[in-house]
This record gives structure tokens, sequence and C-alpha cells, in this order.
């Protein structure tokens, strides 16, 4: 995936689930629906951060654009359609490969390539600016709860390999 994202490393849980569901008798784990699963739930997790929570995934509140909106009011949009999985065989990434994720994710400074200034327009103003700083607005990575609801995920493909049943 072009652009940036964050990677859930599964390596190492595929073999020994395969292994242990075979000494079990009950066949193969569905691997695959199982990285589709989690890959689901993990672009809809950074989306809703991006679209609904507007914090950085260890909690903290991102910073208001210099108008006083919420970060991403506009551009969020972009950015969380943006959101998709790739699904490897040792790994599922997610991340964004437009244009503005990165700058939204580490932060950065804007200056002007082809004129004398930038132009653009917030709460109704019109802004020229030598440049502009955009500060980190960290939407990728995992919360404790995001992990908590991935586990589960997991755990109940297992069970359900195992035993026939869901939890």
């Amino acid at each position: 995936m072009a652009g940036i994202g964050v990677t859930l490393s599964i390596s190492g849980l595929t073999g020994p689930l395969t292994a242990m569901l075979h000494a079990a008798g009950s066949g193969l784990l569905e691997v695959a629906e199982l990285k589709q699963a989690l890959a689901e739930k993990m672009v809809d997790q950074v989306t809703r951060r991006i679209e609904v929570e507007k914090t950085a995934p260890d909690g903290t509140t991102w910073p208001l654009t210099r108008d006083g909106r919420g970060a991403l009011f506009v551009t969020g949009e972009h950015l969380a359609r943006s959101i998709q999985a790739s699904i490897g065989a040792q790994a599922i990434e997610v991340g964004s490969g437009w244009i503005g994720a990165r700058l939204h994710q580490l932060g950065g400074t804007i200056k002007p390539v082809k004129a004398k200034a930038l132009f653009f327009q917030a709460g109704g103003k019109t802004f020229f600016a030598k440049k502009v700083t955009i500060p980190a607005r960290p939407y990728l990575g995992f919360s404790e709860a995001n992990l908590a609801v991935l586990k589960a995920i997991a755990e109940d493909a297992l069970a359900l390999a195992l035993t026939g049943a869901a939890p």
C-alpha cells in the first residue's frame, strides 16, 4: 500500500492455530475469513476514529483547527473514505494512499511551491500565508479497546472452528 499505514502482524499465529485445529480433529480454521473479518473491523475502527472520536489511538484529543473547528472537519471526509486494508500472508495493513494522509498522521509544514503564498479559506475567511503548520493528528494505530475487539473476533473464530458453534 503506497502512502501511510499500520500493520497488525499475525506471523506465528496461523501455523499454531491450524496445527491445533488439526490435532483437535475439527479441520482447518478459515484463516482467510478470519483475516478478512479482522481487516474489515480495523478499517471500521480507523474510520470511526476520524469521523466520530477525533482522538489519537492513545485517547488524546486532536488539536482544533485555527478557526476552532474539530480537526479534519473537511479533509476528514476524504481521509475516512481512503482508509483501506491490505491482507498479506503474515500481516494485515490498514492505511491510506490519499495524498494528505501522511501529513495528518505525522504533522508537517506546507510551503508554496509555485506561488509567493498559500491561499485558503477557513470559517468563511480568506487567508494568505508563507507557510502553514499542520499539527499531527494520529488516526492510525490501535487503542486497548480496539485490540480487545480484534482479539474477541479471533477468539470467536477459534471457538467456532473447534466446536462448530459460536460462543
